[in-house]
């Protein structure tokens, strides 16, 4: 089983109506809750990590979750709010702010870390939660705690509007990295990463070096590369498509990648040290073949199996 770790919040999507006027519709959404949904709908066992209220919007999370085949028996419940990121789309992309201030999401201790069943083979972390104290200590303990037994990959999505200290995130985000076995970046991520003149290929390089075994790297529609540390080793391009808007393409686009990992069996650090570039090529196409589904209409909204065929 794979266990998301990370927010689920809710999206409260801008639309206008014929006069212009604008409203706000709430969705389901958050990066690692995303991902969960997408792994869920392609039939992956799944489960998410994260702090849900007991409030309305929880409800509605906990909902979601379960019609989508996805094991909520990790939910750290409680009374908090539940967390809002309004989301305004220009062009199809889109822009986030985010109410987040003591919330069930925000609020997990690191001192309280949960145990994690046996039949886990792999932790998924990503997006705002890593930004976030103290949820972000929790999730960064919690990998830490976790590598020497199961496979790790994160997304950290990187926000630059949202972090107010950029040296203790990045020192965070130097932690995860030292102990993921796989890590996804956007080509904006990378750059935000490592700021010395180098090439984008020289950036991912160094970022396996420090320990992953593979770094994916997104970079919108041109597609996605993967790297090692003997370098650059797949590239595939994007799925051309009709974009509605991009919400929820990138949790999506690693929910694939996921989901075909599980199904080649690379979902060990064994595996993963002896993954051939036709393994990789086959992985990155499969996330693209997700995501492409997912833009194609409003909202984050992965793709069921039987759309894939």
């Amino acid at each position: 089983m794979i266990l998301c770790c990370g927010e689920a919040l809710i999206d409260m999507i801008e639309s206008f109506d014929t006069e212009g006027k604008r409203s706000f519709s709430p969705h389901a959404g958050g990066a690692s809750f995303n991902t969960s949904i997408g792994l869920g709908r392609l039939r992956t066992p799944v489960a998410l990590l994260s702090g849900v209220s007991t409030d309305t919007f929880g409800d509605t999370l906990t909902a979601a979750l379960e019609g989508s085949h996805v094991d909520t028996a990790m939910l750290q419940m409680s009374d908090r709010p539940t967390t809002l990121a309004f989301v305004r789309l220009a062009d199809g992309h889109a822009s986030y702010m985010f109410y987040d201030e003591n919330t069930a999401g925000r609020m997990l201790s690191p001192n309280a870390l949960p145990d994690i069943p046996d039949h886990v083979s792999t932790l998924y972390l990503g997006g705002i939660s890593l930004v976030s104290e103290p949820c972000a200590e929790f999730y960064t303990a919690l990998a830490t705690r976790e590598a020497e037994n199961r496979v790790i990959m994160a997304d950290p999505n990187i926000r630059p509007s949202l972090i107010q200290d950029p040296d203790r995130y990045r020192a965070r985000i130097d932690q995860l990295v030292s102990v993921c076995d796989v890590i996804k970046v956007s080509d904006e991520d990378l750059h935000w990463m490592i700021q010395d003149p180098v090439s984008l290929h020289e950036k991912a390089t160094m970022i396996c070096e420090r320990g992953p075994s593979l770094l994916i790297l997104t970079k919108g529609g041109a597609g996605a590369l993967a790297f090692t540390a003997d370098g650059c080793v797949a590239d595939v391009p994007a799925q051309r498509v009709e974009v509605v808007d991009t919400v929820g393409a990138g949790d999506t686009f690693n929910s694939g990648v996921l989901a075909k990992m599980a199904e080649l069996g690379l979902l060990s650090k064994s595996a993963l040290s002896q993954i051939t570039v036709d393994d990789i090529t086959a992985v990155l196409a499969h996330g693209a073949k997700v995501a492409g589904v997912t833009v194609t209409r409003a909202g984050a909204s992965p793709p069921w199996s039987h759309e894939l065929i």
